[in-house]
């Protein structure tokens, strides 16, 4: 579906792209991703949002932002927000969807096709109102699931639906090369990254660490 020269931005919703890959049984090589949508036309900006826990020792997600970082994303962080619920069960919260959606919306008059990892139907009328831009926007989740990933309603409203099973092969990570885990002091599960030498993150995650990326390790 894409229009040689047309300019692209990726709009990356972590924590759904996550668990929709996670429940496909395949884990994401980033660097693919980005190379797949650089050969689909000209790759203005490509965003990944998450929420992090900023007061934990090792967060398990913060490599992986440090590398996106360094590897040509533009990485959107917001910390999360801790609060008792009414039954007085501890519950963290941490929505990225408005810094999204105004990201979204400053960027369509520079680009032409938008396209949105993520199934929330939330974003419905984000995708209706960056339409009205003139920008085509494409919807990346699955319907392989049972339930579907993606809302019936944003599925509806986008121009193109991409099941990511289709994209799996293309942007996929190789289960071989996925990483051991190890135990830590207090009994944590621990990647290997966070004992290895620069270097075999670019196994991990298909992202080459150039001499300026020295001592960033991933998740």
């Amino acid at each position: 579906m894409a229009v040689p020269g047309e300019k692209i931005a990726l709009f990356i919703d972590g924590a759904n792209l996550y668990a929709t890959a996670k429940t496909l049984g395949f884990d994401i090589d980033y660097k693919k991703l980005l190379r797949e949508f650089q050969s689909r036309g000209y790759l203005l900006r490509a965003f990944y949002y998450t929420a992090i826990i900023e007061d934990q020792e090792y967060s398990s997600i913060r490599p992986l932002i440090d590398w996106l970082d360094y590897n040509g994303y533009t990485v959107v962080t917001k910390a999360t927000k801790e609060f008792v619920d009414q039954s007085g069960r501890r519950k963290v919260k941490g929505n990225m969807d408005i810094e999204l959606a105004v990201n979204a919306m400053e960027i369509a008059p520079s680009v032409d096709h938008i396209v949105l990892f993520s199934g929330d139907g939330d974003f419905r009328s984000l995708v209706e109102a960056i339409q009205r831009k003139g920008v085509r926007v494409t919807v990346v989740s699955t319907i392989s699931t049972q339930p579907p990933m993606v809302a019936d309603e944003l599925r509806r409203q986008a121009d193109v639906f991409l099941d990511i099973v289709e994209l799996q092969p293309k942007i996929g990570r190789d289960p071989a090369e996925r990483p051991s885990r190890f135990l830590g002091e207090n009994g944590e599960r621990l990647e290997r990254s966070r004992f290895q030498p620069p270097g075999g993150l670019e196994r991990r995650y298909g992202i080459r660490q150039g001499p300026a990326d020295e001592g960033v390790v991933e998740t």
